[in-house]
């Protein structure tokens, strides 16, 4: 049988070879066009990934960027990326403080054949687009104390990680230190400072709030707002913003790409407790109003859930936060946290990709 077929195979004198070859070049044909067509394939994946990564680079770029300096960087991440041919960028439309960074962009490439060239194609166009919103976010947060309690002295901090940073660094610190009041609740002095590094690299220290709050006695100032706390003890607090003017302690986190809080309490149990630690983070609670006249509706943080600090402090308005400082167990009533502030917020433009959208 087989040297029947070697012979059908050399013999010239029939027929039949040159209609078997005819009916195989179809085959032929179609096998390489399907080899070029799943190369397109994959190339125009590729193709779109790249210019999804180009296009969010270039919306964390200085908002005093060019539109040329912007396709600039368009065309050589795309490149560094395994992008192939031209990215475009069509559009740019840079944010405020209320509006979205908008971008478009487009990427061509013609992509040579193997197979195709038998029917004259030579190359295949590929085009791919795609188009980013980036929303105003947190730049700049202002922490004023409201009330601060207990028998044990702790620390809250506030650590952020710069942009190309591994190590985060603290940016403020309140500071509470009791102030023997020897009431069940207990009251003392919280003091909020703000961290900065000066153009030497020298850390400085800036007093931003001092509240002291004391009990109810003969030397009470007059004008002093009396409160009652549940043990039904009377004390009042005392502000001093420094400057005089100020609002709290405000901390400029426009070129951090990351932020948490951590409240070091050394005679609780845990001792340390961190806003993006799933285990600790359930003794934050964080607040909202729904109009000034209204009260405070708290909401404790869910246990194992990490707390994305430049998501919980609202633009343009105030939150609310308090701590459990480590008395109690948890989940429990914010009536039972002893660390009490505000936060204002402030957003617009910022160079963390996180915070941009691929919409296209």
């Amino acid at each position: 049988m087989i040297r029947l077929a070697g012979r059908f195979v050399r013999s010239r004198s029939g027929s039949m070879m040159p209609l078997f070859l005819l009916a195989l070049a179809p085959i032929i044909s179609a096998v390489g066009f399907s080899v070029d067509y799943t190369a397109a394939v994959q190339t125009r994946s590729n193709q779109q990934q790249a210019l999804d990564s180009a296009i969010l680079a270039i919306t964390t770029m200085d908002t005093t960027s060019t539109l040329t300096q912007r396709q600039a960087v368009l065309q050589n991440t795309f490149v560094a990326n395994g992008g192939l041919g031209t990215a475009t960028l069509n559009s740019f439309v840079a944010g405020t403080t209320s509006t979205a960074s908008t971008a478009q962009a487009l990427a061509t490439y013609a992509m040579p054949t193997s197979f195709m060239q038998i029917a004259r194609i030579n190359t295949v166009p590929i085009a791919v687009s795609a188009a980013v919103s980036k929303p105003p976010a947190l730049v700049n947060a202002t922490f004023k104390v409201t009330g601060v309690s207990g028998y044990w002295n702790k620390t809250m901090t506030l650590y952020g990680t710069a942009f190309a940073a591994t190590t985060a660094k603290p940016l403020m610190t309140i500071n509470y230190t009791y102030g023997g009041t020897g009431d069940p609740k207990g009251y003392g002095t919280t003091i909020a400072n703000v961290i900065t590094v000066d153009s030497t690299g020298k850390t400085v220290t800036t007093m931003a709030q001092k509240q002291v709050c004391k009990l109810v006695d003969s030397n009470t100032p007059s004008g002093a707002v009396i409160q009652t706390d549940g043990f039904k003890t009377k004390y009042y607090c005392v502000d001093t913003m420094y400057p005089a003017n100020g609002t709290g302690a405000q901390i400029d986190v426009s070129q951090m790409g990351g932020l948490y809080l951590q409240m070091d309490v050394p005679s609780g149990n845990p001792k340390k407790l961190v806003s993006n630690d799933p285990l600790t983070s359930n003794r934050l609670y964080s607040g909202t109003k729904a109009d000034t006249q209204s009260p405070i509706v708290y909401n404790e943080i869910p246990t194992g859930q990490i707390v994305d600090i430049f998501g919980l402090v609202p633009c343009g308005a105030t939150g609310y936060q308090a701590w459990e400082d480590g008395g109690s167990p948890v989940p429990a009533p914010v009536s039972n946290a002893d660390f009490f502030y505000n936060v204002t917020g402030k957003c617009d433009f910022n160079k963390r990709p996180s915070d941009t959208a691929l919409t296209q």
